[in-house]
């Protein structure tokens, strides 16, 4: 992408300013973001990249700051099983309020040329193996806060494809699979069990650890963004952007980390969570073809740069 106007909301996280690093050096790039985790989980902002301070469901700042772009990266929602449990009011309205707003005012102020929104893995349930995008979605039980997110994030989904077709605004979908490394914030697993193992200090699994994920390194999930940004043919669909072939149980997860970051770091068990994704690995087949998306970085590769990264941060 290059000679763009490029808005990403929530472009102060993890995702999204991995991506405004990628696209500032050719590309007119901003930021919207509501900063709502503390000061200290964001990292300091990036040179050449304007940065807005608000929220996707004030839909007049939305608004200002989407007019004069040409693609909206619609990154901004609530997400971490923690989060999600303490507010799952807030997780609806963010999550499918928010991307509402945003699809409404992207016909509103007119000249987008394309919204990319994220939904989430978490619409397949608990038991996600080798799905495909042609996959039936399914969520768990109506009251626990995981299947309030996952909900939240497919109808956001069925909002995005309802305005492509409805309204003809050039949407896509991407559906993202365990993400992490350098710079990650929230809640993630590699995030804690590396920054644990560093310390040498005791990583905490919920349950057995024998949920299976597959693990997909952030620069490979860039490159997917990237081309959904320009691919034609990717306009009114979802895709999963993954890496299938870096999959690993989080007890293996954690002796992976343990190891490469030579760590005295033990394992122990907590008890299991009430709501757990069993299995989670994706088909991207899909993308493969019509995307040309192919994931690059194994996962001890990427466990070793993201371990690198946190120690000199530290």
């Amino acid at each position: 992408m290059k000679g763009k106007s490029v808005l990403i909301t929530g472009g102060a996280g993890f995702i999204g300013r991995r991506l405004a690093a990628e696209l500032r050096n050719e590309n007119k790039v901003t930021v919207l973001d509501m900063y709502s985790r503390t000061s200290s989980d964001y990292a300091s902002e990036l040179e050449d990249v304007r940065y807005v301070r608000g929220d996707v469901l004030d839909k007049e700042i939305v608004k200002q700051t989407m007019r004069g772009c040409d693609v909206v990266v619609h990154a901004a929602g609530i997400a971490g099983i923690d989060t999600v449990g303490r507010s799952p009011v807030n997780t609806i309205r963010v999550n499918a309020f928010g991307t509402e707003i945003v699809l409404s005012s992207a016909i509103e102020v007119e000249g987008v040329e394309r919204v990319i929104c994220f939904s989430t893995s978490e619409v397949f349930g608990k038991f996600a193996y080798d799905v495909s995008e042609a996959c039936e979605t399914s969520i768990g039980p109506v009251g626990q806060p995981r299947w309030t997110y996952a909900a939240s994030k497919l109808l956001s989904e069925h909002l995005a494809h309802s305005y492509w077709h409805e309204f003809g605004l050039p949407t896509v979908v991407v559906r993202p699979f365990n993400v992490y490394g350098p710079g990650q914030i929230g809640e993630g697993a590699v995030k804690k069990f590396v920054l644990r193992a560093l310390s040498d200090e005791e990583i905490v699994i919920n349950g057995n650890g024998n949920q299976i994920r597959s693990w997909c390194f952030i620069d490979d999930f860039i490159q997917g963004i990237l081309l959904c940004s320009e691919s034609t043919a990717a306009v009114g669909s979802s895709f999963n952007i993954g890496n299938p072939r870096a999959v690993a149980t989080t007890l293996d997860l954690a002796q992976r980390i343990i190891n490469l970051a030579d760590s005295r770091s033990r394992v122990s068990h907590a008890p299991a969570l009430d709501a757990d994704i069993l299995v989670r690995i994706p088909d991207t087949e899909r993308a493969e073809q019509v995307l040309g998306y192919t994931p690059r970085v194994d996962l001890d590769e990427g466990l070793r740069r993201t371990i690198d990264d946190a120690r000199v941060s530290r």
